[in-house]
């Protein structure tokens, strides 16, 4: 029997963005249930009160979406009892290595050739858009999970706002959920307890400049646009959510059958 997390969010200190996704609308008058699917930030610097919580979920699979870089620089996951954790990286570590490098030691001249006018954004862009026609075997892998047995379950990667708001977003397209519902719930990592904390080299008031944080905002922003773009890649190569979860992500109507049953009331 899945176990009912508390109405009000808690206050986790050191995980950032929980939250549970239930509650969310589908197209067909039903809502994503209470208690089966979480999303975060890494699990890394969970304090003992956090694996606490986190243990009383009843989870069974926790998702860390992150690479081998991604782990090197926060840490492991904690382990919780009894929880299944499985690594699907949905980036290369070596796929801008050196950009994210700059972003955190680079001087502002250098930021400033990186991001500026809108090439911060548009790297969003091209990322969103890249997952998704790229790590079809990993959402396909996700979903079969979750129809199958790993729910409850946690989804997170380094932020919990990019490669983990889009395996949420696509598995609440498999569920049928309203698209301005899941659009709502990826800008919920916008709120100011939520957000990554950024880190920069140094410790100068300069490495923190208004100027430099307005240069990595589009980083660290959950924008409509960004997850416009993934849904745009959706319809452009296969012509929809059906066929691409059918065609492109190998999952049955039989498998979304499932899905239903075990994450919607």
């Amino acid at each position: 029997m899945t176990q009912q997390i508390p109405s009000t969010e808690p206050e986790l200190a050191g995980v950032r963005n929980f939250r549970d996704v239930g509650g969310l609308p589908t197209v067909d008058g039903r809502r994503v249930r209470h208690g089966v699917l979480f999303r975060s930030g890494h699990l890394a610097h969970a304090t003992e009160e956090d694996a606490a919580f986190l243990g009383s979920l009843g989870l069974h699979t926790v998702f860390d979406f992150r690479n081998a870089a991604d782990q090197k620089l926060e840490g492991p996951d904690i382990e919780l009892p009894g929880v299944r954790n499985v690594n699907l990286p949905l980036s290369d570590p070596a796929d801008g290595a050196e950009f994210w490098r700059m972003v955190r030691d680079g001087d502002l001249e250098q930021l400033r050739g990186m991001l500026s006018d809108g090439k911060a954004a548009n790297r969003m862009i091209v990322s969103y858009r890249m997952i998704i026609q790229d790590r079809t075997s990993e959402h396909s892998q996700v979903l079969r999970s979750l129809a199958e047995d790993s729910v409850p379950a946690l989804m997170h990667c380094a932020a919990g706002k990019d490669r983990a708001g889009l395996s949420i977003a696509v598995t609440l397209l498999a569920l049928g959920v309203e698209r301005e519902a899941i659009v709502a719930d990826y800008l919920e990592s916008n709120a100011t307890h939520r957000r990554y904390k950024v880190h920069r080299s140094g410790s100068s008031s300069s490495a923190y400049s208004p100027e430099v944080m307005e240069l990595l905002s589009p980083l660290f922003d959950a924008r409509a646009e960004y997850l416009s773009a993934a849904f745009d890649t959706i319809e452009e190569t296969w012509g929809g959510v059906d066929d691409y979860l059918r065609q492109g992500l190998g999952v049955t109507p039989e498998v979304r059958d499932r899905l239903r049953e075990r994450l919607l009331d």
